[in-house]
C-alpha cells in the first residue's frame, strides 16, 4: 500500500482531544477541559444565518468574504484594535484555526523555523509540522510571570528563523501582554526581519490590563493577525475568523483561499455580519460571567491551598497539580477523569513547560466548575488520585 508523507509522523496528536474523546465514552463527566463558550448564541445573529438560508443565499462569494462582512472588520478593526486597514487586507476565514494555517503556509518553507510559545495552543506546532517547517518552543516561565524572556528568546534564533508567534490574551495560561512586552516582541522581530503572526482570538476577554493588537506597534508591515468570531461570540461549531495581512497580498491571497476554501458559507458570514455590527451586550455579559467564574474559582484554590496563574484574561485558569501528577500530568489527568468524572487538560498538551499544570476552562456553569476544582487533590492530602492504597 502507499504510505502517507513522511512528515506526518512528526504532527503531534492533541492531548486535549484525546482526553475529551475518553471523556465522551463515560457517563455524568464534568467536561472543564475544552475551550467552549457556555452562553447562548444571541438571537440577531441566528435570525441572520436563518434570514440567509431562506433567502437562498448559497452561493458562491468572493473568496476574501462578503463586501458587507469585510467591510464590517475594517470598521471593527479600526474600532476595536486601532488597525487601519483596507478591506483587501481582511481574508474571511473558517475559523481563526484555518487563519493561522493559511498564514504559515504564506510564510513558512520546509525546514523554516517558527517561535512558538511553550506553554502554548496545540496547533501552532501542529500546523508548522504539517507545512515541513520546526516550531521552535519559547518558554513562557512561572519564575519570569509567563513573560517571554526577551534575551531567551533572542538566543533561540537561527538563520532558518522565519516567523515569531504571539498569543494574547493566551491560550492556555489567560495571561495578557503589556504594550511594553509587545513593544519588546515586536522591536526583537524586527532586528532579526522576522514576520510576526499575531493570535488573538480572546481579545474581548480581558479581567486585567488591555489588549494591544501588535500591529499597532509595527511600523514595517510585517504582522499578520488572527481574529475569530467563535469565542467572542459563542458561534465555536460556526467556524468564521479572518486574517489581516500587511499591504499588498492580495493577489497571493486571493490564490491560496481559493486553493484551500473557496470562501465561507454565505449564511455563516451573515451571521458574523450580525454578530459584528450588532448590540455589544452579549459580550459584555459573557465576559462578566467569565471574570465571576473566574474570581470564584481562584477564591476556593485559595482555600484548598492549590497554586495557580491568576488570569488577565480568555476563560482559562492555568493550575499547578505537579503535587500529584509525579511528573507525568497527562496521565494523571486520564486517571482523575476516570475515577472523579472530571476532564481537565492536561498542561502537557502545550508544550514541554507544561509538565505538572492543567488548564480549567472557566467558560462553565459555575456550580460544574466549582464542583471539579473541589475534586482536585489539594497538596498534602492523604491521597491522591492514583495512589495504591497501603495494604497495612
Amino acid at each position: 500500500m502507499p504510505q502517507l508523507a513522511a512528515h506526518m509522523s512528526s504532527v503531534p496528536e492533541s492531548g486535549i482531544r484525546r482526553l475529551f474523546e475518553i471523556a465522551l465514552t463515560l457517563d455524568d463527566v464534568n467536561i472543564l477541559a475544552v475551550g467552549e463558550p457556555d452562553q447562548p448564541v444571541a438571537s440577531h445573529i441566528t435570525d441572520a444565518a436563518v434570514s440567509a438560508w431562506r433567502a437562498g443565499e448559497t452561493r458562491y462569494t468572493a473568496n476574501g468574504g462578503i463586501p458587507d462582512l469585510r467591510r464590517a472588520i475594517v470598521d471593527k478593526l479600526a474600532r476595536d484594535n486601532g488597525i487601519t486597514a483596507e478591506v483587501e487586507q481582511v481574508w474571511v476565514t473558517i475559523g481563526a484555526t484555518q487563519a493561522l494555517f493559511q498564514a504559515m503556509g504564506l510564510l513558512l518553507d520546509a525546514g523554516d523555523e517558527i517561535l512558538v510559545p511553550d506553554p502554548g495552543y496545540t496547533t501552532f506546532g501542529m500546523n508548522a509540522r504539517m507545512l515541513q517547517a520546526v516550531p521552535v518552543p519559547y518558554r513562557l516561565a512561572p519564575e519570569d510571570g509567563f513573560i517571554p524572556d526577551l534575551a531567551q528568546l533572542e538566543s533561540l534564533i537561527t538563520p532558518q528563523t522565519r516567523v515569531l508567534l504571539i498569543n494574547s490574551p493566551s491560550n492556555p495560561l489567560g495571561r495578557v501582554f503589556s504594550t511594553e512586552v509587545l513593544e519588546g516582541l515586536v522591536g526583537l522581530a524586527a532586528r532579526h526581519d522576522l514576520w510576526v503572526l499575531s493570535d488573538e482570538v480572546y481579545e474581548y476577554f480581558t479581567f486585567r490590563g488591555e489588549h494591544v493588537s501588535p500591529a499597532t506597534l509595527d511600523p514595517d508591515g510585517r504582522v499578520f493577525s488572527v481574529f475569530s468570531l467563535s469565542k467572542t461570540y459563542a458561534m465555536t461549531g460556526v467556524r468564521v475568523g479572518y486574517l489581516v495581512t500587511p499591504p499588498g497580498f492580495a493577489g497571493v491571497m486571493r490564490t491560496v483561499q481559493e486553493a484551500m476554501i473557496s470562501c465561507v458559507p454565505t449564511p455563516d458570514q451573515r451571521a458574523a455580519v450580525a454578530a459584528l455590527t450588532g448590540p455589544r451586550e452579549p459580550v459584555d455579559v459573557a465576559l462578566a460571567h467569565y471574570a465571576e467564574n473566574a474570581a470564584a474559582a481562584a477564591a476556593l484554590l485559595d482555600e484548598r491551598g492549590i497554586a495557580y496563574l491568576q488570569p488577565d484574561g480568555a476563560f482559562y485558569l492555568w493550575i499547578d497539580m505537579s503535587h500529584a501528577s509525579r511528573g507525568d500530568v497527562a496521565s494523571w489527568t486520564e486517571r482523575f477523569l476516570l475515577e472523579e468524572r472530571v476532564a481537565v487538560a492536561p498542561g502537557s498538551a502545550f508544550g514541554r513547560s507544561g509538565e505538572g499544570w492543567v488548564r480549567v476552562c472557566l467558560a462553565a456553569d459555575r456550580a460544574r466548575l466549582l464542583d471539579g476544582l473541589r475534586r482536585l487533590p489539594a497538596p498534602g492530602s492523604a491521597a491522591r488520585v492514583g495512589d495504591v492504597p497501603s495494604a497495612s
